[in-house]
């Protein structure tokens, strides 16, 4: 007995001993199994990490795992993935691992897989991502030769799966979460019993219509397999659509071109709490409690084929009558529900399928609401025929039904309107297709929101409807401390509603008071409203509006800048503002504006032309950064002001510009100015240095100056003032950090520069002289607010005085000859004397003469008298200014 046992216990350890080394031995050979079996089974690219092997887990059938199983698609889908596996693994027996090619297909008793994302499309030709089978070439006398696999389903599960469905041609679209899905059955070669659960989220759309959304479905079916026929008959089912219990029975087979379906099912319980049922569970709560009253029917027959052709026809029925229901933690009953819809297809034909609400009626408190809609083509140009007649308060939608809604609203809905369009006349604005009749009408209107300041307070608006076009009558709100008058005119309001098309009007706002940061958000920090960089968000100008803006604003307040009678027209597209001819009263002058703002690129950009008339200058140079960082002198100006402006750059997050980016120019003319100093250290500087002009009694009226600027520099074009009888040009430039380069030149009258220069003049007796002047340069660097001047009077002397020496040679020389020419008679009233006269004049030139040359000897007996002496001295000095130009 002992020697049995131990015999047993060796077979069995070693039995052990091979199951466990067994897996690395034929590690290899079932890769290779693997991969023999995808490369003469599957047309597409597939991957995977690993294949591993146990014969213990499932002994005494053997497991094998595949890890991280990718399918990739070839032509025409090349490159997308049709799935991704986590693990896979498969039950089998033992000897099935070792089959050869000749031995017939391998046999699978079950499947696990875990984590799977599937995605099967069939696109606009009608291909189909999924049919990656390689076709096998057998004929029915060797249908168990070659390689292939048969599945013995004893059990199989899918867990923590996904599963995506596109039909492009259709635009039918199935998108399934958090699937989990098992079954397990008898099998034999005729009918089969298959026992399924399945649990699954589930979003289904036809045509950009959804008809499920993310809804919770569960399914126990026992289902009937008829494998010879390919039928699969529902024998004992039951499903849920959230909470909503659903019994069906029918079949579906499998035809040569398709499926034939025929199924009915309904709802087995007609309490009204499960059409409570239907709605998600995130938005209808725990329903458990609800108090309700009367009835909800869901019944329907899906009869048909589903080919490339047809669809099955259907008679689906939701009804209720005279229902109600009221949450315990609620103050306000739904009641007077009724409902009665119906979604029918008669023909087969996809595109006579449609939807008919005949009846949608409820009531809160005492307002009533009541609708109706046909729908009709849903799967192509899908026609709407709607009806809305009632009263809606907002404020009872959470106090009836437990909705959490993201935005605060309050107010009043009255409409009474019918609608009757087609979708392709939405999308192409085909207006004249678009019939609307009717009115809506909204009082006390509340609406809050983190994406505006202050709440919305719509007081009273109504629009009328009617065939192609929408009037705004009348729209008075107010928000913060803003308030707003509005008529217009709405040429779009269903395309917008419907589609992504943009709202288009033209619209009338006025406004008695307006404070742009009643709709501006406020920032994390605290951004200078002069940015000097680019900020990472900005505002944008929503994309959805194409719209045209006629405004009438008494006052805007912008920052710490107040406009009055604002007009003008501002015209919105394509995430841009047109400003069209904007008028304002300002700093006791105009401003006109005129340009683009641009926010459709991730950095705003504007470009403008201003115009400013009779502004004031100190207040306007004062308040408005853009002009101080133009000309940060004007502060120190008292007077009014002409200039027109084109600017452009970007904008910061709080459209102000980012002033190192813009450029443009600018052309200024003061009127009426006066200059103050103490309101700028540079006019301290230049007093200090410049004794000879008081600033205060400088006079810039009809001044005229031109700027241009970019990259953070202001360039001034050269411009002329007068200070009594001093003459200054002005030139240079400056940063928008403050720093600056100019030169001042004076050109200053020789009479104010001192007593060397004024007795130089004295010694002259020319009139001429007093109008002599000198161009003295102040140098102006560093910053406004720390200048610092230089000035070069000394070069200006030095010229002075070789004007006046020049202007006293020149006297001279012309003293001289005058001298000479009354010496020797050149007289232009005596050309005509005659001998004696010449004879009598040559002596004494004679005389003068021998004089120069004798050096005045009175040994002459003809010696000059003192006068001619003196002529000759005179002369001489004059021949000897021209010796000296000479020996120059």
């Amino acid at each position: 007995m002992k020697k049995i046992l131990k015999i047993t216990g060796i077979t069995l350890l070693t039995v052990i001993i091979l199951l466990l080394i067994a897996p690395f031995i034929f590690q290899n050979q079932i890769k290779n199994m693997v991969r023999n079996f995808i490369n003469n089974n599957v047309n597409a690219n597939v991957e995977f990490a690993d294949v591993s092997l146990s014969f213990l887990s499932s002994f005494p059938q053997t497991n094998v795992t595949i890890d991280a199983l990718k399918i990739t698609n070839f032509e025409p889908f090349k490159d997308e993935t049709l799935a991704i596996v986590k693990t896979m693994s498969f039950n089998m027996s033992i000897k099935e691992l070792f089959k050869k090619a000749d031995e017939g297909p391998i046999v699978i008793n079950s499947i696990y897989i875990n984590e799977a994302l599937v995605n099967l499309k069939i696109n606009s030709f009608g291909d189909a991502n999924y049919n990656i089978t390689k076709a096998q070439n057998k004929t029915p006398s060797t249908t168990n030769e070659g390689e292939g696999f048969t599945l013995n389903i004893k059990d199989y599960s899918i867990t923590k799966s996904a599963f995506t469905y596109l039909d492009e041609a259709s635009n039918t679209k199935f998108h399934i979460t958090e699937l989990d899905h098992s079954g397990n059955g008898t099998f034999s070669e005729s009918i089969s019993e298959l026992k399924t659960k399945s649990e699954a989220n589930v979003t289904f759309s036809i045509d950009s219509t959804e008809y499920l959304s993310n809804n919770k479905i569960k399914l126990d079916a026992l289902i009937d397999l008829d494998l010879e026929h390919s039928k699969y008959t529902f024998k004992e089912n039951k499903g849920f659509i959230n909470e909503l219990p659903i019994e069906f029975t029918g079949f579906v087979q499998l035809i040569e071109n398709g499926q034939d379906i025929d199924i009915t099912f309904e709802n087995p319980d007609s309490d009204f709490k499960y059409f409570l049922a239907v709605i998600p569970k995130t938005y209808s709560k725990n329903i458990s409690d609800v108090e309700t009253s009367g009835n909800f029917k869901v019944n329907g027959k899906i009869k048909g084929q589903v080919t490339d052709e047809t669809i099955p026809t259907l008679d689906i029925n939701i009804t209720s009558n005279n229902a109600s229901f009221k949450y315990p933690e609620l103050p306000k009953r739904v009641e007077n529900i009724s409902i009665n819809a119906a979604i029918i297809n008669t023909t087969g034909n996809v595109d006579d399928t449609y939807i008919d609400l005949k009846t949608f009626n409820f009531k809160i408190d005492q307002d009533e609401f009541k609708s109706s809609a046909l729908i009709k083509n849903l799967t192509k140009n899908m026609l709407v025929n709607a009806n809305v007649d009632g009263v809606l308060n907002l404020e009872n939608i959470t106090k009836a039904y437990p909705v959490t809604l993201e935005n605060e609203l309050q107010g009043i809905i009255k409409a009474k309107l019918n609608t009757s369009f087609d979708m392709n006349a939405i999308e192409t604005n085909a207006y004249e297709r678009i019939k609307n009749t009717g009115n809506v009408s909204v009082t006390n209107f509340v609406f809050s929101s983190v994406d505006i300041v202050n709440p919305l307070n719509i007081s009273q608006a109504n629009i009328t409807f009617k065939p192609g076009l929408v009037t705004l009558e009348n729209f008075k709100a107010k928000t913060g401390n803003t308030d707003l008058d509005a008529t217009g005119t709405i040429n779009n309001l269903l395309g917008f509603l419907l589609s992504d098309k943009k709202l288009k009007g033209n619209f009338n706002v006025a406004s008695n008071t307006f404070l742009v940061s009643d709709f501006m958000v406020e920032g994390g920090s605290d951004r200078p409203v002069n940015q000097s960089t680019e900020p990472n968000d900005a505002l944008k100008i929503p994309a959805f509006l194409d719209c045209t803006i006629t405004a009438n604003a008494k006052t805007v307040v912008y920052d710490n800048l107040t406009l009055t009678n604002v007009k003008g027209k501002l015209v919105i597209n394509d995430e841009k503002a047109n400003l069209q001819n904007v008028t304002s009263d300002l700093f006791g002058g105009t401003l006109n504006m005129s340009g683009l703002v641009d926010t459709k690129s991730k950095t705003p950009t504007f470009n403008m032309d201003l115009g400013m008339t009779n502004f004031d200058i100190s207040q306007s140079f004062t308040d408005l950064d853009m002009l101080q960082n133009l000309a940060p002198i004007a502060k120190a100006l008292q007077g009014k002001l002409n200039s027109a402006i084109s600017i452009n750059g970007t904008l910061g997050d709080d459209f102000t510009p980012i002033m190192n980016s813009i450029s443009g120019g600018a052309l200024a003319e003061l009127l009426t100015t006066k200059v103050e100093p103490k309101n700028a250290a540079l006019f301290d500087a230049l007093s200090s240095k410049i004794n000879f002009i008081d600033f205060d009694k400088l006079d810039l009226k009809d001044l005229k100056t031109a700027l241009k600027f970019e990259n953070g520099r202001v360039n001034i074009a050269p411009f002329d003032l007068k200070y009594k009888d001093i003459g200054i040009t002005v030139a240079g430039a400056h940063g928008f950090d403050k720093s600056m380069d100019y030169n001042v030149v004076f050109n200053v009258p020789a009479k104010y520069l001192g007593g060397d220069v004024n007795r130089l003049i004295g010694k002259i007796n020319d009139n001429d002289v007093n109008k002599i002047s000198i161009p003295v340069t102040a140098n102006l660097t560093g910053s406004f607010t720390s200048p610092s001047v230089k000035t070069d009077l000394t070069s200006g002397v030095k010229k002075l005085t070789a004007q006046l020496i020049e202007i006293e040679k020149q006297k001279l020389l012309n003293t001289g000859k005058d001298k000479i020419k009354d010496l020797l008679g050149i007289n232009s009233s005596n050309q005509t004397a005659n001998d004696s006269t010449t004879t009598q004049t040559n002596t004494p030139v004679k005389d003068v003469i021998n004089g120069i040359i004798s050096g005045g000897n009175s040994q002459n007996p003809n010696t000059p008298t003192d006068s001619t002496k003196q002529q000759g001295n005179i002369v001489k000095d004059v021949l000897g200014i021209f010796g000296k130009k000479k020996k120059k």
